[in-house]
């Protein structure tokens, strides 16, 4: 499959965000993406956010973007919280939206409870920006995560 509709995604993306929601305190992270080919007919993509303050660690992300079926594109992801992600997305022009469907986050026994995500990611020439709304731990869907970052 050509990946040539993807290629604007390609690169290391570095930047802050910001983060919230109704159970836990306000918070921000510093940031960094990477979007890579492989050689086959997928993406890499790498995600790793820490604390400005400390530097510690905060989340790390790992999985694939491919194309899906009928110009569909697939997000599939790791999270060491014990949660898989499947999301299946849309592409127009240069903004990626992606909604996991009933029962596409996998939890493990100790796993966070986080029923469903989704996601936009939007590209402007050097400069991602993206928006996570996620459901959890009986919270109905709502904003989380926001960033912009640089190429």
């Amino acid at each position: 499959m050509d990946l040539q509709h993807l290629a604007f995604l390609l690169g290391t993306w570095r930047g802050r965000g910001e983060g919230s929601y109704p159970t836990i305190e306000d918070f921000t992270y510093e940031e960094e993406i990477t979007i890579d080919h492989a050689g086959d007919t997928y993406l890499t993509y790498l995600q790793r956010s820490w604390s400005p303050q400390d530097g510690a660690a905060i989340h790390l992300e790992r999985g694939f973007i491919r194309p899906g079926e009928s110009g569909e594109v697939e997000l599939t992801l790791a999270h060491p919280l014990g949660l898989t992600e499947i999301g299946h997305g849309t592409l127009s022009g240069s903004t990626l939206t992606f909604t996991t469907e009933p029962g596409a986050v996998g939890r493990s026994h100790t796993g966070s409870d986080v029923a469903a995500v989704a996601r936009r990611y939007r590209v402007e020439g050097d400069r991602l920006s993206y928006e996570v709304h996620m459901a959890a731990g009986g919270t109905p869907m709502t904003s989380h995560l926001r960033a912009h970052l640089e190429r």
